[in-house]
């Protein structure tokens, strides 16, 4: 499917709200995970599954379909409950994150989860993984799109930084990562742990093709998508400024929601501001 819900943004927007409450409902139950980075992925998740990629839940391993690498692995949730939505499994699966003999672990494994591309969640290998994706498409003569989203503190990573290297060398322009410009990780600010800034300048600078955008409007995530898609002899890197623990107040912008799931009051508080926001967003209709 080329993305259910396509080119409604009104629609988008609710699988926004409703994926964040499967995440909350999820880390909830689990008492494990990471609510701040998965939450801040929803919209270009949301954007990237249900309007603009070739994919086909039918058939997970179609050979000529697009495929996305979540190289912050941690973030899990954000992906499991897209896919979920897409109908590669069972939404009742959800329930069972983090469980014993249950598919749904704490980073995605892809020989348990349709749809997964890629076992991640040791940071950095992800974009090196895409690469080799996107240049076996090249030489195979194939006309999928490789996508991949990384963590801005990832990003600290020397693999990064080899792998950005040589994605600009093959020139793939079938490859375009996301990062997710949130400023947060686990020890802190982004700026404080390792100077990031400038992003745009130091990816640049390597050869890659930037954008820049709000990575909470899916009318900006799509355009860039499309953006990146048209751009030829270089790879794209679509920078998103998002907020950390995006859609839940006392979340956002806070570092120690990044690893501990919400507690019962914590958990209340934010599926009724979810919900809120959900009846906000349906009484536009």
């Amino acid at each position: 499917m080329k993305g259910k819900n396509k080119n409604d943004l009104h629609e988008l927007k609710l699988m926004a709200v409703k994926i964040r409450k499967h995440i909350i409902e999820m880390l909830y139950r689990a008492k494990s995970g990471h609510p701040g980075g998965s939450l801040s992925a929803v919209d270009a998740l949301v954007a990237l599954y249900f309007s603009h990629m070739n994919h086909n839940p039918k058939n997970p391993c179609d050979p000529n379909r697009d495929r996305f690498i979540l190289s912050k692995g941690h973030a899990a949730p954000a992906l499991y409950a897209v896919l979920a939505e897409c109908g590669y499994f069972n939404v009742k699966e959800l329930n069972k994150l983090r469980t014993a003999n249950c598919m749904l672990q704490g980073h995605p494994v892809c020989t348990y989860v349709p749809g997964v591309e890629a076992s991640t969640g040791s940071l950095g290998h992800g974009l090196s993984f895409a690469n080799g994706v996107a240049l076996a498409g090249k030489l195979d003569k194939k006309n999928y799109k490789v996508y991949t989203m990384l963590g801005d503190g990832e990003t600290g990573e020397g693999q990064i930084w080899e792998a950005a290297a040589v994605v600009a060398h093959y020139k793939l322009d079938n490859l375009t990562a996301m990062i997710d410009r949130n400023f947060l990780q686990i020890d802190g600010y982004t700026e404080d742990v390792l100077k990031l800034e400038s992003v745009r300048d130091r990816w640049g600078s390597f050869g890659w093709n930037v954008i820049e955008i709000d990575g909470h409007d899916i009318k900006q995530i799509l355009d860039a998508l499309k953006e990146a898609d048209a751009y030829k002899r270089k790879p794209t890197v679509i920078v998103l400024n998002t907020t950390k623990g995006k859609g839940v107040s006392f979340m956002e912008n806070n570092v120690d929601f990044h690893g501990v799931p919400p507690n019962e009051m914590e958990r209340n508080l934010a599926i009724k501001e979810l919900n809120l926001e959900q009846k906000k967003l349906e009484a536009s209709l």
